[in-house]
């Protein structure tokens, strides 16, 4: 699955486009968990973290959007022209809605997401969730089983979001060709004979983890060891019910760890499952090379484990995370205070352990959006600020699939004094921008806060051989648009847009807008298809762009593509 399903805009007549634009210049175990209604957006009375609440905003959803008048008395004639195209055009939708931040990509489903901080930015791997079908073409339950791919996506103000592409990693297409599928990654970079080096660790669906390497964040990434990197045949290995679900901690010292393993194994004797402690889960030194291990891999008696290995490091306390499974009794809820599916906490003095239990930090997705399944996270630091990514199903549930596909969202916490975190909520639109976006730098055409029915692809050789690495926009329709959140133009101001556009032989209009997509008209920007294949386009805008904005490009036409955008 590539594109997800849009709401299609009216279409102008292509005869009157025409006449207008003449004499232009050329852009795994789901399972639902039944709750009270009034939960779903109302914050527990424990949570340590409702004080994070979004700023107010005077942004509405497309629903609630006037139509544009054109009445711009400042346009020259041709904008006036282009005012009424984008009178009877209709706004695609966003299925998160344009003043919402999760969750953080619409373009695509991305399930099982970690995070790894690299400079200035921070990057995102998801397990690659596409439609499977069946025999009627019908979307079907999510098997996992046919996914071979991880989704990369980057940010570097945690709103407006570069779509990376699609790592793939198993399969005959793949970098890893012994492996069968690809889920729940983790990543972690270490210095390495003077040059970062960049090591994407995977579960091959339950039965082992491998590793694939790369000089760039976003690959390409290679097989450099032929075979898995934790494998059933390994000692205290082949006890594991799950060898999946990686996460990996590089520390302060240049040692590394890696976390591991899960599921519930049956009790013959007993007749029942063991899952107060199942004991799968596991943990082990990574080499040097980041590509071994150094001992036998430690067990972990993490109380209710189902999967999900997280790790992450306050002062000189570890934290290992992890979701507990769906076989929490009266018993375990009395005594450790968690339920089904939820996000639970140990800590230790040693990266190694052991573990003791602290505390449940995030419910279950279904407690708050009414669709359950498993729950998985990962803890990671961006300046100063703590954050939690998950995925839930939420956007299956806007786009009514309904079929198990996930996607991932960001949670701000406060991290306590003692390491305590509290209840987080799984929120639409708290967390909050940290910087700004600059619009005198070139920005990738695939970088956006929000999005209305286009899509992304590959944008040069490179990518479009490995899946990732420098994408472009692309599926533009009539209608369609996307927002840049937090855009600092200063006091002085922009007056020209320059943008790198494939128009692939077709006619357009962007408008360029601020506020919201029918907002104020800062100017418009025609596409010429008699031109080359790839240029790069100026439009004058009728009005300078001052002060922090938040700035739409709204499309008429479709066919072309946008590769960058800068403004002058």
């Amino acid at each position: 699955m590539k594109k997800l399903k849009k709401s299609t805009g009216i279409k102008i007549a292509a005869v009157f486009l025409c006449i207008l634009l003449t004499g232009c210049s050329g852009g795994n175990g789901d399972k639902d968990i039944t709750n009270d209604p009034d939960n779903t957006v109302a914050a527990p009375e424990d949570d340590k973290n409702a004080d994070i609440t979004p700023e107010s905003t005077d942004i509405p959803d497309t629903t609630d959007i006037p139509a544009d008048t054109g009445n711009n008395d400042h346009m020259e004639e041709k904008s006036m022209d282009y005012a009424e195209v984008f009178k009877n055009i209709t706004l695609s939708k966003s299925y998160k809605g344009v003043a919402n931040n999760n969750p953080i990509i619409e373009q695509h489903y991305g399930a099982d997401p970690f995070a790894l901080v690299y400079e200035d930015t921070v990057y995102f791997y998801m397990t690659a969730d596409a439609y499977e079908y069946d025999a009627n073409g019908e979307i079907k339950e999510n098997s996992y089983s046919q996914i071979r791919s991880l989704y990369v996506v980057s940010t570097k103000d945690m709103i407006n979001f570069t779509d990376h592409g699609e790592i793939t990693i198993a399969g005959t297409n793949g970098a890893t060709k012994w492996a069968h599928n690809s889920w729940a990654p983790a990543a972690a970079w270490k210095m390495i004979d003077g040059k970062p080096k960049f090591f994407l660790y995977f579960a091959d669906n339950g039965g082992g983890i491998g590793v694939v390497t790369s000089d760039s964040p976003v690959g390409p990434f290679v097989d450099e060891l032929g075979h898995g990197l934790i494998r059933r045949d390994m000692e205290n290995c082949g006890n594991v019910e799950w060898l999946f679900d990686p996460a990996v901690l590089v520390d302060d010292d240049g040692r590394a760890y890696i976390y591991f393993g899960g599921g519930v194994p049956f009790d013959r004797e007993a007749g029942k499952p063991k899952a107060a402690h199942p004991m799968t889960a596991r943990c082990a030194e990574l080499g040097d090379d980041m590509m071994s291990l150094k001992d036998v891999p430690t067990t972990i008696d993490a109380p209710y484990l189902f999967e999900d290995s997280g790790i992450h490091k306050y002062g000189d306390t570890y934290y290992y995370t992890y979701c507990s499974n769906f076989n929490v009794d009266q018993a375990g809820t009395d005594e450790y205070g968690f339920e089904n599916g939820e996000i639970i906490v140990m800590e230790s003095k040693n990266p190694l352990g052991p573990f003791t239990f602290k505390e449940r930090i995030l419910k279950n997705p279904g407690y708050y959006y009414g669709l359950g399944g498993n729950n998985h996270h990962a803890v990671f630091k961006f300046k100063d600020k703590w954050y939690i990514t998950y995925h839930s199903r939420m956007l299956e549930k806007e786009i009514g699939v309904l079929h198990g596909y996930r996607s991932t969202s960001i949670e701000e916490f406060v991290m306590g004094e003692d390491g305590t975190i509290g209840n987080i909520r799984m929120t639409k639109n708290a967390r909050q921008q940290v910087g700004t976006l600059n619009p005198y730098e070139t920005i990738n055409g695939a970088t956006f806060a929000v999005m209305g029915g286009v899509d992304t692809a590959p944008a040069d050789e490179i990518s479009k051989k490995y899946g990732c690495g420098n994408l472009l926009l692309t599926a533009i329709n009539d209608g369609d648009f996307v927002k840049l959140q937090g855009v600092d133009f200063g006091d002085k101001g922009a007056s020209k847009l320059k943008a790198t556009v494939r128009t692939n032989g077709k006619d357009g209009v962007i408008r360029i807008t601020t506020k919201y997509p029918n907002g104020e008209v800062a100017g418009y920007m025609a596409i010429k298809g008699d031109s080359a294949d790839t240029t790069v386009i100026e439009a004058k805008l009728d009005t300078q762009i001052t002060g922090l904005q938040d700035v739409f490009f709204t499309f008429s036409g479709e066919g072309y593509e946008i590769v960058d955008w800068i403004f002058e």
